[in-house]
Formats: structure tokens, C-alpha cells, sequence
């Protein structure tokens, strides 16, 4: 019984914040004539006041983020050409992480070289992981060689989840919404919704953290087999 209780638990943990974070995007979607600009539009008057001239603003289909590569903040359609108060939020958001950059800060640089060692330690756990069922019955040790690089793959992309949380908290509370704040650009009511939104959005992160943890787990007990 107790272990159903620790699965129910587990997955109301990993499914509860996506279904939370859509929720509150959606409640906060909705047009705002009020305000005189879109996502894109914030976006940029918000580069223009940083003096982030070099930062450029596009709408994409990949979903919503900088990139650091090309010095751009892309937003997805909804968030790009929408005058909505998640646009607002989510435009201020990726402009935090174009100033982290701008500052060359320690966390975001961090995450950034270990996306990169993420990126090609996945493309080589697959074959990892094809590998080591092969070489089990003629090289035993080889095979668990491979399992550890896959494992190891997988250890990489949790460390980019876990260096993950404090980038995107410092974006959304430590950038986000002092701008807001100190731009005067919403009244309180807004600004307790943003503070929702950007916590919803957090709480993915959390969620991503804790799945990979529990993969890592389990590959974990398989070796000490």
C-alpha cells in the first residue's frame, strides 16, 4: 500500500506543475487592450533601455527563449504578437536571460557549456545503449563501460536541469520583475499575476529536475546489479 502511495505521490509531483503552469498561462492570455504594446514589442523597448542594442527579437515555433549563439530573444507567436499579460511577463522573462548574458554571469555561463556537453553526450548514449547488450557476452567489462557513458549522458542533462532552476528563478525574480516593477508598467493586480505566472513557470523546471533524477536512479540500481 505504501508503495502505490509513494507512486501516486511521485506522479502528482511530475504532473500536477504542467497542468498548474498551463492553467495559469491561459488564465492570463487574454487580450489587454489596455496595454500599448505586444510581447514583441515589450521585448524590445526593454533591450532598448538595458542599452542591449546588439539583442535582436523574432517570433519563433520552437518556444519561448534566448539564445545566446545568435544574441536573440524569441517568442512564440501568441507571446511575439499577443498584448496579454502572459506575453508581457514571458517577453520580460527572456530579456532577463539576454542580461545575464550581457553580465557574463557565472550561473549562465555555466549552463551554457554544459548544454553544449549535454547536446553531444546524448547524441553518443544511444549508441551507448545499443552497444552494451552486444558486448555483453563477449566483453562484459566493455558493456558496462558503455552503460556507464550512457548513465553519465544522462547525469549531464540532470546538471543542466539543476544549474537550470537558479538561472531561470534569478531571471524571472532577480530581472523580470524588478523591471516591471521599476518601469511602473503594471498596477499590483498584474504584478501579483506576473508573480504567478513566473512561479508556474518555475515549477516545469522542478518537474524536469525530479524526472531526470529518477531516470538517474533507476540506471543507477541496474548497474549495481
Amino acid at each position: 500500500m505504501i508503495w502505490l502511495l509513494l507512486a501516486a505521490l511521485v506522479l502528482a509531483i511530475l504532473i500536477l506543475p504542467g497542468v498548474w503552469v498551463q492553467r495559469v498561462l491561459k488564465k492570463h492570455s487574454g487580450r489587454r487592450d489596455d496595454y500599448p504594446g505586444n510581447g514583441g514589442d515589450m521585448a524590445r523597448h526593454l533591450l532598448a533601455k538595458l542599452q542591449l542594442d546588439d539583442v535582436q527579437v523574432e517570433a519563433t515555433d520552437q518556444g519561448d527563449h534566448y539564445d545566446p549563439g545568435s544574441k536573440t530573444v524569441r517568442l512564440s507567436a501568441d507571446k511575439f504578437n499577443g498584448k496579454s499579460l502572459t506575453a508581457v511577463v514571458v517577453a520580460a522573462h527572456e530579456v532577463g536571460h539576454a542580461l545575464q548574458h550581457a553580465r557574463k554571469e557565472t550561473l549562465f555561463q555555466s549552463r551554457i557549456g554544459f548544454a553544449v556537453l549535454a547536446y553531444w553526450m546524448q547524441r553518443v548514449a544511444p549508441l551507448a545503449l545499443l552497444l552494451a547488450p552486444l558486448l555483453a557476452a563477449v566483453a562484459p567489462g566493455a558493456s558496462r563501460f558503455a552503460l556507464i557513458i550512457a548513465v553519465g549522458a544522462m547525469l549531464i542533462g540532470t546538471l543542466v536541469h539543476i544549474v537550470t532552476l537558479p538561472v531561470e528563478w534569478d531571471a524571472s525574480f532577480g530581472k523580470a520583475l524588478p523591471m516591471l516593477r521599476e518601469g511602473e508598467y503594471l498596477d499590483e493586480r498584474d504584478m501579483k499575476a506576473a508573480h504567478s505566472i513566473l512561479t508556474a513557470a518555475a515549477l516545469t523546471y522542478v518537474a524536469a529536475s525530479l524526472v531526470s533524477l529518477l531516470n538517474i536512479g533507476r540506471w543507477l540500481r541496474y548497474l549495481r546489479r
